[in-house]
């Protein structure tokens, strides 16, 4: 049987859970990069930098598809 502590632990990453579940797909994706981010350790400065190539990236990626569409 589980403890007080524990089923409150488990009511709130229940909950936790179930509010990502009904969040945005955008807050969802944050919340999944934060966790790889923080799990491996990465340095905030270098996951900051790394995010900027993704960003430019995905706009370079963004204006192509956009300028194919015209």
């Amino acid at each position: 049987m589980m403890s007080k502590k524990q089923q409150t632990q488990s009511t709130g990453q229940h909950t936790v859970k179930h509010a990502l579940t009904d969040a945005p797909k955008e807050v969802q994706l944050a919340v999944d990069l934060i966790y790889l981010l923080e799990t491996n350790n990465v340095d905030p400065e270098l996951a900051l930098a790394a995010l900027e190539i993704v960003k430019t990236d995905l706009q370079v990626k963004l204006q192509r598809k956009q300028d194919e569409q015209v």
